[in-house]
């Protein structure tokens, strides 16, 4: 979904899986569908973890714990800490899909896949990345208190733990961070420098005469 970045403030869903696949994301069966109903691939998002084979919530999975299931509906969880190299695994961009369609903006993680993190930033899902040592201190605020919020500042390029107050930076691509922040996507970006391109053209091809 294209929405504009700035600050995003909010809770999180701690899911402190290393090696966090794009099969554990959503599972291979949800690939052959021709749909890009947000809310079926929200419902799809690391389906094989929340429920068991009778589609029964598995109580002992973090996003059915009460302090984190169903929050995303109502616009409370915005932000997962994940654990290390999120998104590993196939290419398959359906897992950021997923990840958008239930309601999330942002992943914070010490690492991520290339693809998916490319794949993720299409989908107007910001990838922060952050050290090792910050990802604990959030998975540790976290389980201290379901409560703790995050910061995520995009024009400052920085997080913020809201219990400790401790910030860290993050990077990301000029070029990116302008179309998060207006909310452009590839074509948007064309068309919004439309006068400049075709400005360039026609000085261009009087040039080459």
């Amino acid at each position: 979904m294209k929405q504009k970045f700035d600050i995003i403030k909010s809770t999180c869903i701690p899911i402190a899986i290393d090696n966090c696949n794009t099969d554990l994301i959503i599972p291979a069966r949800y690939l052959t569908v021709t749909t890009r109903d947000p809310k079926f691939f929200g419902d799809a998002f690391m389906h094989d973890l929340r429920f068991d084979e009778q589609d029964q919530p598995i109580a002992d999975f973090v996003m059915n714990h009460p302090d984190y299931c169903e929050a995303p509906r109502k616009g409370v969880h915005e932000i997962i800490v994940g654990g290390q190299n999120w998104g590993s695994g196939s290419s398959r961009e359906h897992a950021a899909w997923a990840i958008s369609g239930y309601g999330v903006r942002v992943v914070i993680s010490s690492s991520f896949a290339d693809i998916h993190r490319n794949n993720l930033l299409n989908c107007f899902v910001l990838p922060v990345v952050v050290s090792r040592e910050f990802q604990q201190e959030l998975f540790d605020s976290i389980a201290a208190n379901p409560a703790t919020e995050v910061e995520v500042n995009m024009a400052e390029q920085t997080v913020t733990n809201g219990q400790t107050g401790h910030s860290e930076k993050f990077e990301i691509n000029g070029y990116k961070k302008h179309c998060l922040m207006n909310g452009f996507d590839d074509i948007d970006f064309l068309l919004d420098n439309k006068d400049k391109i075709e400005k360039y053209e026609a000085e261009n091809s009087r040039i080459g005469r």
